[in-house]
């Protein structure tokens, strides 16, 4: 797991570990994870969103829709000091966290904006990059995302196994938003037991 770390993370590893301490204490406290999550912490959450990082092209605005407790928006932003990432979180408590973690880990190339996923677009204007995990199923995430990318540029949205029945029932959807290519990637195969599912949904 150090070498999965230390591959994704890089000079930002003790960061890395130190947003591990904050979810494992004051996010299970406030929460925002569950207690049982703490052993899988690292595979199951952290390392499971960082790898979606090689999907991101250099210095690409992103947005992390329902971010929560930073997964995937915060380990992308520390996996990746390249990229501007807003995390975008309607609930006061989460926002709080998140204000105060990324404070903490002196983050800057992360800002925080309380509000829904739709309404989001007057004060972030378009980005490139739309992420989002445990938001939505995907008919219902393509209204929620894709009107904040910048007419072009691509959602990903972190998937399991129900990857391609998401994709099939919204099929209209994604005709409806002239949506160019729909596909299942998997990243993270050299390094996680477990490698991530993301649907990448292109403009």
């Amino acid at each position: 797991m150090l070498e999965a770390a230390e591959a994704v993370f890089g000079d930002n590893l003790d960061l890395a570990r130190a947003y591990v301490g904050h979810l494992a204490s004051s996010g299970i406290v406030r929460g925002l994870i569950g207690p049982r999550e703490v052993p899988r912490l690292w595979e199951r959450h952290v390392l499971n969103c960082a790898v979606v990082e090689s999907l991101i092209p250099r210095d690409a605005r992103v947005a992390d829709v329902g971010s929560g407790a930073g997964l995937p928006g915060l380990c992308l932003a520390l996996a990746r000091p390249d990229i501007s990432i807003t995390l975008i979180e309607p609930l006061e408590r989460r926002v709080t966290w998140l204000e105060e973690v990324v404070q903490d880990l002196q983050l800057g190339n992360v800002q925080i904006l309380r509000t829904r996923g739709e309404q989001a677009r007057d004060q972030l204007g378009g980005v490139d990059v739309v992420t989002a995990r445990a938001v939505s199923a995907l008919t219902g995430l393509l209204d929620i995302t894709l009107p904040l990318l910048d007419g072009d540029g691509q959602l990903l949205a972190l998937k399991g196994r129900s990857a391609q029945a998401e994709i099939d029932k919204a099929q209209k959807k994604l005709k409806r938003w002239k949506a160019d290519r729909t596909e299942i990637l998997t990243v993270g195969q050299d390094l996680l037991d477990e490698p991530t599912t993301v649907v990448r949904v292109s403009l």
